[in-house]
């Protein structure tokens, strides 16, 4: 039963993936759903619907089914319509520009590419690969021998309840699609539209909250790492990117000396993140750290940040800012320079004060260069925070700052337990990529890169 309910995920989401303007479109996108479906059903061994497979992996297994084929049904359609019959069209090739050709032969430049090619297979996709594999076996760091776990290390993660499971992030889901089709549908400068725009994040944060209430969350639980790696990360993007762009406005002033403040600016950049986790404990360790001493000497209490989860947390957060301040800064600047001078002139001159000046045009021409930051600032709080953490709280105190990479690294690790590890390793990496997903498409007509 549950293989055929896989199989009938996979036509529906692949069908709509797809596109749905004809009945051949319909059914072509429902045929490559189900071949998705079956064979990520058929590599697993049909273990997440076996007699002593937990109702948990079942849902798991239907939900992976789903996604599995949503990704043939739209690789599918990207290949056709690259190829010129995405809507019906042309043979093969037609919609190429062909302006020249290679006078070597077509495999001349796979042959320039291939060193290249082989780094990123050796030391990229095999290891995700192999991280994949490793994420449905019971295995210990040093153990020849290996078991079959099947989905029950991703299971392990949520709560016991599938039908919790399965309706909390459909109702999310529902939610996103409600809000897509309501802006897509809505009529352009229409209060309608200003309120489907205005809403669209709405989407996500439903999925957040979703996702917090399917996390286990007692003794040991997934949910409060959950919770702390969006505080981390929530607090390091936006603090890092706010202060990073005031300071580059105030040092794109021309001043004196200007050169030597961007150069003292942009310095802790060059810093590793294990680095900046011992100066941050120099500076606020209670009983040796700079600012306890200057405490003590005016009479004050330094109070201890790895006693209290909030102080944790907030010094966590303004390390992993301090260090990617001159990073953030320093493409502001560079954004600041394509900033156009003439537009600026002829609003001062027809009366916009400064803070409209830089709302309007300033911001909307960094437009760009904050969406990259944006995302390159994700990834290093999602990864590169676990030196930072491990000097200066070492997750303490009790969890409060035991972020996804910094559990991943216990577990797997330090505890030994691969499986586990791998696993919640596959959650970080597909949370990562449905965000930068996500946000990618809340770009698309918001951001200008320059031209008409």
């Amino acid at each position: 039963m549950g293989i055929v309910l896989g199989l009938i995920i996979g036509a529906v989401v692949g069908g709509l993936a797809y596109g749905y303007r004809t009945v051949g479109q319909a059914a072509f996108g429902a045929v490559a759903g189900v071949a998705g479906s079956a064979a990520i059903m058929a590599g697993l061994g049909f273990c997440m619907f076996a007699d002593d497979a937990e109702s948990t992996e079942g849902v798991l297994g239907l939900a992976l089914a789903g996604a599995v084929g949503w990704m043939f049904a739209a690789g599918a359609r990207a290949a056709f319509a690259q190829s010129g019959d995405g809507d019906g069209g042309g043979g093969f090739g037609e919609s190429e520009i062909r302006t020249g050709a290679y006078r070597l032969g077509w495999w001349w430049p796979w042959v320039l590419l291939s060193p290249t090619l082989i780094i990123l297979i050796f030391f990229l996709y095999w290891p995700a690969i192999q991280t994949f594999r490793l994420s449905t076996k019971l295995t210990r760091l040093g153990a020849p021998r290996v078991g079959e776990r099947c989905l029950a290390n991703f299971s392990e993660l949520l709560v016991t309840d599938p039908a919790l499971v399965a309706a909390l992030p459909l109702a999310a889901i529902g939610v996103i699609w409600g809000m897509a089709l309501w802006n897509n549908r809505a009529a352009p400068g229409t209060v309608a539209a200003a309120i489907a725009r205005a809403l669209q994040p709405l989407g996500i944060v439903v999925l957040l909250l979703a996702l917090y209430f399917v996390f286990e969350g007692d003794n040991g639980g997934f949910r409060q790492i959950y919770v702390n790696t969006l505080i981390v990360s929530v607090g390091t993007v936006a603090l890092s990117m706010i202060f990073g762009l005031a300071l580059a406005y105030l040092t794109f002033r021309r001043v004196r000396g200007i050169t030597v403040y961007r150069t003292l600016l942009i310095w802790p950049y060059a810093i590793s993140p294990p680095i900046a986790g011992i100066l941050f404990f120099m500076i606020f360790n209670a009983t040796g750290g700079i600012l306890a001493a200057l405490a003590e000497r005016w009479g004050f209490d330094f109070p201890d940040y790895t006693q209290d989860a909030s102080l944790a947390r907030f010094t966590i957060i303004l390390a992993s800012v301090w260090k990617l301040l001159g990073y953030n800064l320093l493409f502001f600047l560079a954004g600041l320079q394509t900033v156009p001078r003439d537009q600026i002139e002829a609003a001062a001159i027809d009366g916009a004060n400064a803070w409209n000046r830089f709302r309007l045009i300033v911001l909307p021409a960094l437009g760009p260069i904050s969406f990259f930051l944006l995302i390159t600032n994700l990834t290093y709080s999602f990864f590169d925070v676990y030196g930072t953490i491990d000097f200066l709280t070492r997750g303490a105190p009790a969890g409060a700052t035991s972020v996804a990479i910094y559990e991943i690294i216990r577990v797997g690790v330090d505890n030994g337990d691969l499986g586990r590890g791998a696993a919640q390793s596959v959650v970080l990496f597909l949370a990562v990529i449905a965000l930068t997903a996500w946000q990618f498409k809340q770009s698309e007509g918001r951001i200008s890169y320059g031209g008409a």
